[in-house]
């Protein structure tokens, strides 16, 4: 990998770093307020207002669209595994996953650049 790689890469990855920060501190919090670890009230929670139920409609239409990205990526420079990162996505946040995979991404282009 080249300088210009390697500085994207650890900019993804402190993009990543600072969501996983940022989503689970939030999550945490939401868990000992409300007691519950159930998906059902954190779903219920989303829509709470108007405001709230356009972000979460937001992310959810912006993962979809990250998920076909990630899949087509993937397959054309090689990367393996992307359900794994799709399906952590839902798990731990898109704002984690989405940067890694684009780490993944960016280290594969790296590699084929090298192989011609």
């Amino acid at each position: 990998m080249n300088r210009k790689d390697i500085l994207l890469c650890w900019g993804y990855a402190v993009i990543a770093m600072v969501a996983l920060v940022a989503t689970w501190s939030n999550n945490i919090a939401f868990a000992l307020e409300t007691g519950s670890l159930s998906l059902l009230a954190f779903i219920e929670a989303l829509y709470v207002n108007p405001a709230a139920a356009s972000i979460a409609n937001d992310i959810l239409l912006l993962c979809v669209s990250a998920f076909i990205f990630m899949v087509h990526e993937a397959r054309r420079v090689g990367v393996r595994h992307v359900w794994v990162y799709i399906l952590l996505s839902g798990m731990i946040a898109i704002a984690v996953m989405f940067p890694l995979f684009l780490i993944a991404r960016q280290r594969a282009i790296a590699a084929a650049r090298r192989l011609s």
